[in-house]
């Protein structure tokens, strides 16, 4: 009877035990919310959109000075020679080619906003990181995946506010 009893409870234990550490493998960070709550994020955010909107003022003045000298060209080309016709083209081509290169310089894949944009966060990346690690091995959890990635999920799973306090506490 003490045998079955002892028995009983050791299987007890060991499914216990083996259901509570598998409900700890998996936990849940919403990063954006961790963002918005990193004072740091914050004033990346208001440089990189203060230097993207100062970009933009100047390619828009570009445009319209580009927009500009073509419709005076348009009323103009009719009273010209062929030859200064086909340099006024080529000046607005070679302006349009400026504009282009500009925009491409400053707002394409490999342009200085994007570049801006991973100088000033990939220090808030790693932080996120360390905190997510810190937060993991405490829990003893063994896998963290971005909410934006999750189609449902119990709330018991989230760290967001764990992180979240872990790098405020970082801070101080």
């Amino acid at each position: 009877m003490n045998k079955i009893l002892i028995a009983s409870l050791l299987v007890l234990f060991v499914v216990f035990t083996t259901n509570v550490q598998s409900q700890n493998t998996l936990g849940i960070v919403d990063v954006e919310t961790v963002l918005k709550e990193m004072p740091e994020a914050l004033d990346a955010d208001k440089k990189i959109k203060e230097v993207g909107q100062k970009w933009q003022d100047t390619l828009i003045q570009l445009r319209t000075g580009l927009q500009q000298k073509f419709e005076q060209y348009q009323k103009q080309k009719s009273m010209m020679a062929q030859d200064q016709q086909l340099k006024e083209e080529e000046a607005l081509q070679a302006q349009n080619m400026q504009m282009v290169q500009y925009q491409e310089e400053k707002f394409g894949q490999q342009g200085e906003l994007n570049r801006l944009r991973e100088e000033l966060l990939e220090p808030l990346r790693t932080k996120i990181k360390l905190a997510i690690d810190k937060v993991a091995k405490e829990e003893k959890i063994k896998m963290v995946v971005d909410k934006v990635m999750v189609l449902y999920s119990d709330t018991t799973i989230d760290i967001t506010f764990k992180v979240i306090d872990t790098i405020k506490r970082a801070n101080k």
